[in-house]
C-alpha cells in the first residue's frame, strides 16, 4: 500500500475518518489517567512535529503515531516509569531548558480493516526517521502488549519473557518492534495509573462492582482494585520498555 507521511496537524481531518482510524484504539478507561490530563495540552502544543499520520492514495488517514522528546542517559534504571512519566519528563525537560536526545514512541494505531499490511511498522519507522531528523539519537517505547489483556493475572515481568518457538515474543505488538530491531529493556509495571469513582468504572467497563476487591476488566492488562468504602477504583497499566537500535 502506497502511503505518504504528514504531520497530523497539517490539515483538518473529517470526523468520520478519524473515528474509523481510532475505532479499535484503546479501552474507555484510558481517559482516567489524571496526570496525563494535566500534561497532554502542553504535549500537543509543543511536540506536534512528532505526531504523524499516514495517508493513502485517496487522502484517507490509515495510521497514526506520535512521540515525545526527553533527555536520557541510556541507562535502563533512569528511564521514565512508563508512558505517563515520559510525558511529564518531556514537558518538564522543555520547561527547564534541557536539550532532548531521545525519542519516546508513545503510541501507534492503524485503521482496523487495514491491520496486517505492515502499516504499524511503517508508522514506527516514520517516527524514528522524524526523531533522527530532530536530533534525537536514541529511541525507546513503553510498549502496550496487545495480548496481555488475555492474561491479566500474569505479572508483566513474566509476560515479557514469553516467546514463541522461533524465539520471537508471544505478543504481536512486541514482535512488530522486534522486527524493526528493538530489544526489551525492562518492565514498566505502573506505566499509567487510572482512577475513578465506582460509578465511573462501571460506565467505562460496562460491569457492576457490588463489593470491594480486585476485578478482571475488559481490555485491562492487569486488575482493577475497587474500594466501595471510599468510592474509588484504581487500575495500574503495565507496559514494556523497548529500545530501538
Amino acid at each position: 500500500m502506497a502511503v505518504t507521511i504528514e504531520r497530523s496537524d497539517a490539515r483538518a481531518w473529517p470526523d468520520e475518518q478519524m473515528a474509523e482510524l481510532f475505532s479499535e484504539g484503546f479501552p474507555d478507561f484510558i481517559v482516567a489517567d489524571r496526570l496525563v490530563k494535566e500534561y497532554i495540552g502542553r504535549v500537543r502544543e509543543w511536540f506536534t512535529g512528532l505526531d504523524l499520520t499516514l495517508v493513502d492514495e485517496h487522502q484517507v488517514p490509515v495510521a497514526s503515531g506520535w512521540g515525545v522528546p526527553i533527555q536520557w542517559d541510556g541507562v535502563t534504571e533512569t528511564l521514565p516509569t512508563g508512558y505517563t512519566d515520559a510525558l511529564v519528563r518531556a514537558v518538564e525537560d522543555r520547561e527547564k531548558g534541557l536539550e532532548a536526545d531521545t525519542l519516546v514512541i508513545c503510541g501507534a494505531v492503524v485503521t482496523p480493516s487495514l491491520k496486517g499490511r505492515g502499516l504499524a511498522g511503517e508508522t514506527l519507522r516514520a517516527l524514528r526517521r522524524t526523531g533522527e531528523e530532530a536530533g534525537l539519537s536514541k529511541v525507546v517505547a513503553p510498549v502496550r502488549p496487545t495480548t496481555k489483556a488475555l492474561y491479566p493475572l500474569t505479572p508483566i515481568e513474566t509476560f515479557m519473557r514469553w516467546t514463541r518457538e522461533d524465539g520471537m515474543a508471544l505478543d504481536p505488538w512486541i514482535r512488530t518492534h522486534q522486527r524493526l530491531g528493538a530489544t526489551i529493556l525492562s518492565a514498566a509495571p505502573a506505566s499509567q495509573t487510572m482512577t475513578g469513582t465506582v460509578a465511573e468504572w462501571e460506565q467505562w467497563t460496562r460491569m457492576a462492582f457490588p463489593e470491594s476487591g480486585d476485578y478482571v476488566i475488559p481490555g485491562g492488562l492487569s486488575l482493577l482494585r475497587v474500594d466501595r468504602t471510599s468510592d474509588h477504583g484504581v487500575y495500574r497499566e503495565p507496559n514494556i520498555w523497548m529500545r530501538h537500535s
